[in-house]
């Protein structure tokens, strides 16, 4: 009898591993038919490009902190070209997702939007991508995710704005608090009003689930007027960030530059004047301030 209760179990458990490998399958089955798109990879690559203590002025700053620490918040981030909008963006996923490793019900997603990709980046494709990064942190399938592709897995159509949407606000409402981030606005389709359908979809999200926001984008008039009343900090490089920067290619100059601490100091000093906030290449600056 002990042996023939030791088969079962044996046989149940080969049933049970066999079960999880197909809801598993189903599952990346699933989600890549929302969409191929995986904005970890962009995420991989941008926080690389962090030098190590730059953008603390961010996370410690008191909009932030308030941003993260109450519900229902809207943080909008605009920031000149190159003063490092999608590198600070990076920082807060990164810093969110380190916050919450061992909370499973906090959601998290984000977007970087990219005006190269603009074929691929219309309303529908980014809620899809965020829909898809919020369903595969469940650990199955959420139903209303399911009954999407069920309705359209053996059809030529895709799901509409409006399928999606209802889709999300319901995988957003099973988290107990869900961040979404959407760096550079300003690259987002704006063609056929693909932007303001955008802006409309995710402000509605977060009035209907509660979502945190957080957002940044180029100084534009249309999208600014969008954010008016929302808590806001300007993205700019401190000088203490372009000075880090510089520490870590200090290494590039020439020996005469290495052997002189003092001329080292004025180098970063000046440069971090010159550069007004940008981190659009200081290295250039420093190869002329000792050309």
């Amino acid at each position: 009898m002990s042996e023939l209760n030791t088969l079962r179990k044996a046989v149940d458990r080969l049933h049970e591993r066999q079960d999880n490998r197909e809801r598993h399958e189903e599952h990346q089955l699933i989600l890549n038919w929302l969409t191929p798109v995986d904005m970890s990879t962009q995420q991989k690559d941008f926080i690389n490009r962090r030098h190590e203590g730059t953008g603390l002025w961010l996370l410690d700053s008191k909009e932030f902190n308030g941003w993260v620490d109450r519900s229902k918040q809207i943080l909008f981030c605009p920031g000149m070209p190159g003063a490092g909008k999608t590198v600070i963006t990076s920082i807060v996923v990164d810093h969110l997702y380190n916050k919450f490793r061992n909370d499973p019900t906090v959601g998290i997603a984000y977007l970087y939007c990219n005006f190269r990709q603009q074929h691929e980046q219309k309303p529908t494709d980014l809620l899809l991508n965020l829909l898809k990064q919020l369903a595969q942190k469940q650990a199955s399938m959420p139903e209303s995710v399911k009954s999407l592709y069920e309705c359209h897995r053996n059809k030529p159509s895709r799901p509409s704005l409006e399928e999606i949407s209802k889709a999300l606000y319901s995988v957003v409402a099973g988290y107990s608090r869900a961040f979404v981030i959407v760096d550079a606005l300003d690259e987002c389709q704006v063609s056929d009003g693909g932007r303001r359908r955008f802006l409309s979809e995710i402000f509605n999200l977060h009035t209907k689930t509660g979502a945190n926001l957080f957002t940044t984008s180029r100084f534009i008039p249309e999208i600014e007027k969008e954010f008016k009343g929302c808590l806001s900090l300007e993205i700019r490089a401190s000088n203490e960030d372009v000075k880090r920067y510089l520490d870590g290619h200090m290494s590039q100059l020439p020996s005469f530059v290495l052997a002189n601490l003092d001329l080292q100091r004025e180098i970063k000093t000046a440069i971090a004047q010159a550069v007004d906030g940008m981190y659009v290449s200081p290295y250039d600056i420093m190869e002329n301030q000792v050309s």
